[in-house]
């Protein structure tokens, strides 16, 4: 398989990905075939490496490593708004503590199985979220993302996450963040509009604007959300409380969550959010918190070709 480059990041895993190297990369040859590998050093290098690896001519570039891993590789097949090599291919190999991509790209858990499965599959092409919002340095940035973009505690959960060791792995670092988030979020007032369509406003406890179905380790955000479909899947949890929290917080992990009252779903290919009052609402994408509203989330249909199962 020529033209393949693995983009590894070491820290994955706690730390796990590094230390096993020898022995992954010995697995990921015998059952995938010839690879060039590439390690992250810094936040942001998987995305100049990919960007690297695809205009010297990659025909696959595959992300090692969590969710956050996986959105930079994602990025790095965009320059700005232009796509670096439509005809490339990406892929992913599991080594993070959350994994929620994963779960909707039907790649398996396992390093041996999900190498097999990136020799065999045929490359399909599935939707891509690009997302227009306000850094941390107040100036306006654009990237993309391919699982799922959300504003609300979702971006406070990622603060609270980040700071932690995740010691226990995503799904408790995660439930421990949204407990901990849930005493001090106050709930925002939001105006969102869907594809031009008539302005709603109101308090907002979460929206997450999915491509996949799956965040915050394990939660089962958008049940019924598809990457290839064309549009997203908008879940705007309302003005939930902490006692709807402690009462029906589980329910997110089944996806039963979107049964309640206080949640509405709609599809849309974009969506424009912006803050009242000058509050500020931070974001969630892939996993990361690069920073807040007011933002424009827009669907680029089967603007990636992926290889994994189908």
């Amino acid at each position: 398989m020529p033209g393949t480059v693995v983009v590894v990041n070491p820290h994955s895993a706690g730390g796990k990905t590094e230390k096993r190297w020898p022995q992954l990369r010995e697995i990921i040859h015998e059952a995938y075939g010839p690879f060039e590998s590439k390690f992250t050093d810094a936040p942001g290098s998987a995305t100049l490496l990919t960007r690297e690896a695809l205009k010297a001519g990659a025909d696959l570039v595959v992300a090692m490593g969590g969710d956050g891993t996986i959105n930079e590789v994602v990025n790095g097949f965009f320059d700005g708004t232009r796509a670096v090599a439509p005809a490339a291919s990406f892929g992913v190999l599991p080594a993070g503590t959350g994994g929620d991509f994963i779960k909707s790209l039907g790649t398996s858990k396992e390093v041996r199985t999900a190498a097999q499965q990136l020799k065999l599959a045929t490359p399909r092409a599935i939707d891509v979220g690009r997302l227009t919002f306000v850094g941390h340095d107040g100036a306006t940035q654009t990237r993309h993302f391919i699982n799922i973009a959300s504003f609300g505690i979702s971006g406070v959960v990622d603060r609270y996450v980040n700071e932690s060791s995740k010691t226990f792995g995503g799904t408790v670092s995660f439930a421990v963040a949204t407990l901990k988030a849930g005493v001090k979020y106050k709930n925002a007032t939001v105006r969102l509009v869907l594809d031009g369509g008539p302005a709603r406003e109101g308090k907002i406890y979460n929206v997450a604007v999915a491509n996949g179905r799956y965040f915050g380790g394990g939660m089962k955000v958008a049940p019924d959300a598809s990457l290839d479909d064309g549009l997203f899947d908008v879940i705007t949890m309302g003005d939930f409380g902490f006692a709807d929290l402690l009462l029906r917080g589980l329910d997110i992990y089944s996806g039963k969550h979107v049964t309640n009252p206080k949640v509405t779903v709609h599809r849309a290919r974009k969506v424009e959010a912006t803050p009242e009052d000058g509050v500020e609402v931070l974001l969630d994408v892939d996993g990361e918190q690069p920073g807040r509203l007011p933002a424009t989330f827009e669907l680029i249909a089967g603007g990636l070709r992926v290889r994994a199962s189908a």
